[in-house]
């Protein structure tokens, strides 16, 4: 039965037995703690009250003796009155006294004392009398009976502070027995404890602290794992370090993927490049050749005219596209010189002024100083920029401007950068395909290759650096070309 529970229901049970035995011990020892006042309030006040009372009770009797004696020798009448007020304490005495008696045996002794105090008292007055009426011997002989009722009456008070002291004593006897037995409930509440606090510790020690040890061992790789005490520590550590494993290698696998995807692209453009370059463009090189002898021989009318430009302006489209196909499928090499990317920038909008005028673009730059000189392609860093700012100026549809950022930055990866940010005003780029945008052959455009930014993205990356892209629906696109500031060497003048 105890075998088909689950741990966490035995480790609740446990717990839940445990709170119950403590909450049952204290409990019992807030009633036992009121037990103790009630037993030593009344030990204290009522039965210790009863014994001063019943000493009172003696003294006061003995008190009473002498004085009859003391009138018989001088016949003044104030030994009297002093016997009055003393009879008078003792009967005082004797009420309260009788007041508190409450067991049958206190009743029998009190009332003992008070059937022998009367016969005493009247036996003395009768002395008292006699003594008056000068019938000193008649007194003298009744006087002997006096001494022996004032003996028994004494007597019974001794009996009275006996039978108070035996209270006392069984009171005391009483409390003894609870503290005992009080001191038995907490023995055997604290071995209960005891016992199920060694089961659970042995439950957590066989089913979950060496489990949770041996699984550590067994997940953790690293030689210092002996050295961890704490196995939930260890625990924790090795699946963390797991997970990331796993995500690493997710990610190591996505990239493959994508590496071995366009890694198949690439081998189907360069095959297909290479029959273009022969079957497409010789032709269209001869094609190109005679249209521009004819358009300085022939004397052509206005719509020949406009529809001769159209075959010319798709012609030259066409040689673009299979340009880019062969530049994206034979990259050439770099020819690396040491130049400030700030001097490229100024080449590329000198070379595309009229381009941008016909766009009604405005371009600013925003420099502080010049960037420094770095290894770099000029020609092949202007086509980037060529590239990103030609896209700037389609995606805007009217009069918009462009606006060129300049600045240095520390990357923690790569040290000291050249930052490059290009931003329009146009519509922006949608935030699902942001990601996209610098694939292979994924254009937005109707005749578009999608190979543009695919290109300037590898020539960024053969000199060490990257593009970032940032937009906002509405807020226009922004291009950031971070490129490395490296030390100056002898093979960055040579082809690379």
């Amino acid at each position: 039965m105890w075998n088909k529970i689950t741990l966490r229901t035995r480790i609740y049970v446990i717990l839940t037995a445990l709170v119950c035995i403590t909450l049952l011990g204290g409990l019992v020892l807030v009633w036992y703690t009121y037990q103790m006042e009630q037993l030593l309030t009344s030990i204290t006040q009522e039965k210790l009250t009863k014994a001063w009372m019943a000493q009172s009770l003696e003294n006061a009797l003995i008190n009473q003796k002498g004085y009859v004696s003391y009138y018989f020798m001088d016949g003044n009448p104030e030994w009297l009155r002093q016997l009055a007020v003393y009879r008078r304490k003792f009967q005082d005495t004797f009420a309260s006294v009788r007041a508190t008696a409450q067991s049958p045996a206190e009743r029998r002794v009190t009332d003992a004392i008070a059937a022998e105090y009367d016969q005493y008292i009247d036996t003395k007055n009768q002395v008292i009398e006699l003594y008056k009426a000068g019938e000193r011997l008649a007194g003298l002989q009744l006087h002997a009976q006096v001494r022996r009722h004032f003996s028994a009456v004494l007597q019974l008070c001794e009996d009275f502070k006996t039978l108070q002291a035996e209270l006392i004593s069984t009171a005391t006897a009483d409390a003894r027995t609870e503290a005992h037995r009080l001191r038995v409930i907490a023995a055997t509440a604290m071995s209960f404890s005891l016992l199920l606090a060694a089961v659970l510790g042995l439950i957590s020690f066989f089913q979950l602290w060496r489990p949770l040890r041996q699984l550590a061992t067994e997940a953790d790789r690293s030689p210092d794992l002996p050295k961890v005490k704490n196995e939930v520590q260890a625990l924790s550590k090795t699946v963390h370090g797991l997970l990331q494993d796993v995500d690493n290698t997710h990610l190591a696998l996505e990239r493959s993927r994508e590496s071995l995807q366009q890694a198949e692209k690439l081998a189907l453009v360069g095959k297909l490049a290479a029959g273009m370059a022969h079957s497409i463009r010789n032709p269209f090189t001869s094609v190109k050749m005679r249209l521009f002898s004819l358009g300085r021989t022939l004397q052509l009318t206005a719509p020949q005219k406009e529809d001769f430009d159209v075959i010319d302006e798709e012609i030259r489209h066409v040689d673009t596209i299979v340009q880019n196909f062969l530049e994206f499928s034979r990259p050439p090499k770099l020819r690396m010189e040491l130049i400030s990317p700030s001097t490229i920038v100024d080449q590329t909008l000198k070379l595309l002024v009229h381009r941008l005028k016909s766009y009604d673009v405005t371009v600013t730059v925003e420099r502080n100083r010049a960037l420094p000189m770095i290894a770099l392609d000029p020609e092949q860093l202007k086509e980037v920029f060529v590239n990103l700012m030609i896209n700037a100026c389609e995606a805007i549809e009217k009069s918009g401007s462009i606006r060129i950022t300049e600045s240095q930055m520390d990357d923690p990866s790569g040290g000291p950068c050249a930052v490059i940010r290009i931003a329009d005003t146009g519509p922006g780029i949608p935030p699902e395909i942001q990601e996209k945008v610098l694939q292979p052959f994924f254009t937005t455009k109707d005749n578009g290759t999608g190979l543009g930014l695919s290109i300037a993205e590898r020539i960024v990356s053969e000199h060490g650096g990257r593009i970032e892209v940032r937009s906002a629906a509405g807020a226009g696109a922004a291009f950031t070309i971070i490129l490395p500031i490296k030390e100056p060497r002898d093979e960055h003048h040579s082809d690379r």
